[in-house]
């Protein structure tokens, strides 16, 4: 049921106008940014070649291309979970959905994949770019892995998050500013801390940002991943036990 749940939830963003707007305006953002970086990269290659341990193709071009991408997955993550739930409610259909002899965790975890796996998509997408670097060039094929897996990561707690608050809010505007605002205090907390000298452990931790920029240059730590597998499994269990508590109440 999971599997049938997750097919249904993908067909029915493909089947949107949405869907296919987001993955056009992502590719042309980004293919932008892509070219922009690399016009950088052949403008300084020449000063480069004389500095030792010099940063290559994958620190100029491929890192700041993943970055962009996590910020505009972020802008745009709201938007494709925030009717997830929200929308079965308004429509009435969620009483039917919880009539069916299928489990609340079935019913959550069919929507996580459903949407993950559009946002797999985009991932796919994006790392196709760099793929094109070495018709003249070299990557750090290691980088290059830890950035995609990085932004699976991300993506992974952006959608359990986004589900959650879909499962809680009365509208699906709600939902979506509601994940964008959590996900923007997850993402700067940390700043503050940083720009007065005066970094706070838990601030530190917490922060979405610094886990994903550690796993980002390569350096693959049990501590940030935990950080993600442990963030997407808390909303997860909070969206199957408020799904759970609808269910009592119908």
């Amino acid at each position: 049921m999971i599997f049938t749940i997750a097919t249904r939830e993908l067909k029915s963003l493909f089947l949107s106008p949405l869907a296919w707007s987001i993955l056009a305006i992502l590719q042309l953002i980004l293919a932008y940014l892509f070219l922009t970086q690399i016009e950088t990269f052949t403008t300084f290659q020449v000063e480069l070649a004389g500095i030792e341990n010099a940063p290559g193709m994958t620190d100029i071009i491929v890192l700041p291309l993943f970055a962009n991408a996590s910020i505009i997955l972020l802008l745009v993550s709201p938007l494709l979970t925030m009717r997830l739930v929200c929308e079965e409610r308004r429509n009435k259909t969620l009483s039917l959905l919880l009539s069916a002899p299928i489990s609340g965790t079935e019913i959550i975890l069919g929507k996580f994949f459903g949407i993950l796996a559009f946002l797999i998509v985009v991932v796919i997408l994006v790392s196709i770019m760099p793929l094109s670097l070495l018709l003249g060039g070299e990557l750090d094929f290691g980088k290059f892995f830890c950035n995609i897996f990085a932004l699976l990561l991300l993506i992974s707690a952006f959608a359990s998050l986004g589900l959650y608050m879909s499962c809680i809010a009365s509208h699906p505007t709600i939902a979506a500013m509601c994940s964008f605002g959590l996900l923007l205090l997850l993402w700067i907390l940390d700043w503050t801390a940083g720009l007065k000298g005066q970094g706070s452990d838990l601030l530190h931790y917490l922060s979405i940002l610094k886990h994903f920029q550690h796993i980002q240059t390569g350096l693959l730590s049990t501590v940030d991943i935990s950080y993600f597998l442990l963030f997407s499994s808390t909303f997860l269990i909070l969206s199957i036990r408020r799904l759970e508590s609808d269910r009592l109440q119908k």
